[in-house]
């Protein structure tokens, strides 16, 4: 059974800000992007202790084809994204998104 899915006010951002940077640079490839993770998210949920904890308790996964990552949660039944990040920024900024 799939966990239940949170998503982060902030992590929604991070996917809007993306699918509009990616839109830009080629119609279309925001639409890829939103589907790589989704897919991913999807993974996530039906597998939530698949990825290695980095941080306490949170998760990261990497998103297939884009250099980005998702960081997440896994408890009481309950997937929490907080984070879709590039992985060129800066990991304080996703440490202290996390804490």
């Amino acid at each position: 059974m799939a966990a239940k899915l949170i998503i982060a006010p902030e992590a929604q951002e991070d996917v809007d800000e993306a699918y509009t940077w990616y839109e830009d640079r080629r119609p279309g490839l925001g639409e890829e992007f939103l589907g790589c993770v989704d897919t991913c998210i999807q993974t996530i949920c039906r597998m939530p202790e698949l990825y290695a904890k980095v941080h306490e308790e949170y998760r990261r996964a990497l998103v297939r084809r884009f250099p980005y990552i998702i960081f997440y949660e896994y408890t009481d039944g309950k997937v929490i994204v907080y984070s879709i990040f590039h992985t060129s920024q800066d990991q304080k900024k996703w440490k202290n998104r996390l804490v």
